[in-house]
């Protein structure tokens, strides 16, 4: 298991918080997202060998937000 922090543009209330914790929550081999608005970023615990951290940024993406 590995953990990467994101940093998360884009959002401005609770239910972007939400948004985000769904998508990468979805994703194949994430066991934990913890969205935090306060800090504008997502840690997430995954198993890299089934998703990438690229595969994390693009689905933060493709919900409407921006990730880095």
């Amino acid at each position: 298991m590995s953990q990467t922090v994101l940093k998360v543009g884009g959002m401005s209330c609770q239910g972007c918080v939400r948004s985000v914790t769904g998508v990468l929550s979805a994703l194949p081999g994430v066991a934990k997202a913890d969205v935090s608005l306060e800090r504008g970023e997502a840690t997430i615990e995954f198993e890299p060998e089934r998703v990438s951290r690229e595969e994390l940024v693009a689905a933060v993406d493709a919900a409407g937000f921006t990730a880095s």
